[in-house]
């Protein structure tokens, strides 16, 4: 192979591949691929980049929202032992949500596997469970086929590959020829002509039918919209789904779930007919019991949340296209007439109440911060949110434009996930507005990586909603009918730190300064930092609450008023007696 090391061979496929940045931090182990991505002389000589984070989870979710936004293969790697065990949990997150990543975890010398050796731990087996293939390669002949099965794993099924690699069989010399990688266009899967019959007749059957979408209808927009319109539905969605089908849509009726908002859950519960189409929504006690028709490319994952009476294995957009071709136009529009007047009382009354003349309230309702940003947000923006609170006012404020894009940690509900995945977005769109909703508690976790913006100038723009509080696991204990405890934390000034930190930032209490902080922060060419000190008892109570769910938040206020916080418990109730949704 002419004096060619087995890292610069490794690199060098990926390279080939399209790879232009491995997200990661350099260690022992690690270091011959380090020095292999140094000699490609980075992406201005056609290279690729090292993009040093500061903590290896980060370099995991960057890799994850790099590769969910381009649908392109994106890479972290970490040293061996505890360098590469942080990838695990944005890995964990990345497989879930079916991001072709490939991870690089280097190994300890061969020789010492198996002997409790320092920071020996066994990657190719810790890696399994979130990933769609993991493998050692233990010589430099077997190397370029387990590169090359790794990224055709990562790309072909949607997910993360990891391959363990000992730093000492990287530094080795590469022993047999690479065979350029060549991805695989995916095609359509097209149902069974019979089911889709099947599937036609019970909708023509069904006085009322409902559809609830999810990501699997990325590029199905139109022909949902026009199956609507021509059965009468209303259109709910999950959270992954509200991108690509809420936008242009006159049918939308909101989400259901824990952070759902408007009519959807009485829309697919009120159904005759319920339309499951690219959705593999995990919260079964959201769905209702009604006739159920799902429609996936993932034939594992029909069935598994609610009982199927009509199983349809194939792509939403070819499934949806053939049914228009089958399909009658419904003669009545009463339900889904009822149902989007519902949803607009409900966007109205409840989701609307705090962002209606709230720009004089302090502490400032978060709604109304969520509100004011979605109005300057350039309309191809890329939205980060952090897992929690965030998650809800991304989901009921932050509108798609069908050029934006939301994502979060939405299956695998980690913490910490806001800024991490904002810094992939950014590298892979240097171009286009990048904004990270972020909770405190989640910006903590990983603060340290706020210095990796910095090292890049990256132009992201962090949206802070400090409420010194875990807003969530508060509402989680309310409704489990207990006082809230061990969730609050120190007020602080975390515009201070950013400053500190090279951060063009800003501290905003009153919430009439919010549109010109946030204008300047999105106008900033670097990283800037918008701090909003928000209200702490502002809580998301979801758009269908069971008699059970009021109990136990009652209950929980009657404990904290016997514990002497009588006061703690006025307030709360004030702060969210608007949010509570009315017929």
């Amino acid at each position: 192979m002419g004096g060619v090391k087995l890292a610069d061979q490794i690199v060098s496929q990926l390279q080939r591949a399209g790879v232009r940045r491995i997200y990661g931090i350099v260690g022992d182990s690690l270091n011959p691929i380090v020095d292999a991505v140094r000699r490609t002389g980075g992406s201005a000589k056609g290279g690729i980049d090292w993009i040093h984070v500061r903590h290896e989870e980060t370099a995991a979710f960057a890799a994850g929202a790099d590769a969910q936004l381009t649908g392109e293969l994106a890479v972290c790697a970490g040293s061996c032992g505890p360098g590469n065990l942080h990838l695990i949990n944005g890995l964990y997150d990345a497989n879930r949500t079916g991001a072709p990543v490939l991870a690089i975890a280097s190994h300890i010398p061969s020789v010492q596997i198996g002997q409790g050796y320092f920071q020996e731990t066994h990657p190719d087996r810790l890696f399994n469970e979130c990933s769609v293939y993991s493998e050692l390669i233990s010589t430099p002949d077997q190397s370029p086929r387990v590169v090359n099965a790794a990224m055709a794993h990562a790309t072909g099924l949607g997910g993360v590959a990891v391959i363990t690699l000992p730093g000492d069989i990287a530094d080795e010399q590469a022993t047999a020829e690479a065979v350029p990688f060549t991805p695989v266009t995916k095609g359509m899967l097209v149902p069974d002509a019979g089911v889709i019959s099947e599937l036609a007749t019970a909708i023509n059957d069904a006085k009322t039918v409902a559809i609830f979408a999810g990501a699997g209808a990325a590029d199905a927009h139109d022909e949902i919209v026009e199956l609507a319109e021509r059965i009468g539905a209303p259109i709910g969605h999950s959270l992954r789904g509200k991108d690509f089908v809420q936008y242009d849509n006159p049918y939308d009726v909101g989400m259901t779930g824990l952070l759902g908002y408007g009519a959807a859950a009485e829309g697919i519960e009120d159904a005759e007919l319920l339309l499951l189409l690219g959705t593999d929504f995990p919260y079964d006690q959201f769905l209702p019991n009604v006739r159920t028709a799902q429609v996936d490319v993932r034939a594992e994952v029909i069935g598994r949340r609610t009982e199927v009476d009509i199983a349809v294995h194939g792509d939403v957009k070819v499934t949806v296209q053939a049914l228009l071709k089958l399909v009658q136009p419904k003669k009545s529009r009463k339900f889904l007439e009822k149902t989007l007047a519902k949803h607009e009382r409900l966007m109205t009354k409840a989701v609307g109440a705090y962002t209606r003349k709230a720009d004089t309230i302090v502490p400032i309702h978060p709604e109304y911060a969520a509100a004011v940003l979605d109005q300057q947000l350039a309309d191809d923006a890329i939205v980060t949110a952090d897992t929690g609170m965030c998650n809800v006012w991304s989901a009921r404020y932050i509108n798609p434009t069908g050029q934006r894009r939301l994502i979060g940690s939405f299956l695998h509900g980690s913490m910490a996930n806001g800024l991490p995945q904002a810094i992939g977005a950014q590298f892979a769109y240097p171009d286009r507005q990048v904004v990270a909703m972020a909770g405190d508690g989640g910006l903590s976790m990983l603060m340290g990586d706020m210095l990796t913006p910095v090292t890049y100038q990256l132009p992201l723009t962090v949206v802070l909603f400090n409420n010194s509080t875990l807003g969530m696991v508060k509402l989680e204990m309310l409704v489990d009918k207990l006082p809230d405890f061990g969730v609050d934390m120190p007020s602080t000034d975390y515009a201070a730190i950013a400053r500190a930190m090279g951060w063009h930032a800003v501290r905003v209490e009153d919430p009439k300064q919010l549109p010109d902080a946030y204008a300047e922060a999105l106008a900033h060419r670097g990283p800037s930092f918008v701090d909003i000190v928000t209200d702490p008892l502002a809580l998301s109570i979801p758009p269908k609450i069971s008699s059970g769910q009021v109990f136990g938040f009652a209950t929980a206020l009657s404990k904290i008023v016997l514990n002497g916080g009588a006061g703690e418990a006025v307030a709360m109730a004030k702060s969210n007696l608007r949010n509570v949704p009315r017929p």
